[in-house]
């Protein structure tokens, strides 16, 4: 009798193991797509000079940071970038924030994911507007609560490079 319990164990571990396999998936491919609207709540929030908005995409309550372009753009805790937004949203006007090429990973736990993509930035500074292309974004996001909130971002814009040109 023995014998025949065997394959039928076998059988039942390897169901059990698909769907948990499946499970996972599914619970990664949500995860993929709160932190892709948590991204985009950002950037909606952004160029709306939604404070309301932006609060609730940051994780407020620990040593989040944001770190610009120059070497002492380094933000750190929510009053910090909050004035930070203030100061810019005192100077510009009409955003409009156009993204890119974003990529997404998770940690094997499912509670921090670390993200990149590339934006173009137009917006109104005094009466001229202006754009700004090829920023990157790069940012960190920890699950807490079951819900994902941001907790670094950096902010690039590239280099122009003259090397050896006239």
């Amino acid at each position: 009798m023995k014998p025949v319990l065997y394959p039928f164990a076998l059988f039942l571990f390897v169901v059990c193991s698909c769907t948990e396999q499946q499970d996972s998936l599914s619970m990664h491919n949500n995860d993929l797509v709160l932190i892709e609207n948590l991204i985009e709540r950002y950037q909606i929030a952004s160029e709306n000079e939604d404070f309301f908005m932006l609060e609730n995409t940051w994780a407020v309550d620990g040593q989040i940071s944001l770190i610009g372009t120059d070497s002492h753009e380094k933000l750190i805790g929510w009053q910090a970038i909050k004035n930070a937004f203030g100061k810019q949203f005192s100077l510009v006007s009409d955003m409009l924030i156009a993204t890119d090429d974003l990529k997404i990973n998770l940690n094997s736990s499912g509670t921090t994911a670390w993200f990149s993509q590339r934006m173009n930035y137009n917006f109104i500074y005094g009466e001229t507007a202006h754009e700004l292309e090829g920023l990157r974004l790069t940012g960190v996001a920890n699950k807490t609560g079951g819900e994902w909130k941001l907790v670094q971002i950096h902010l690039s814009v590239p280099a122009q490079v003259n090397i050896g040109r006239p």
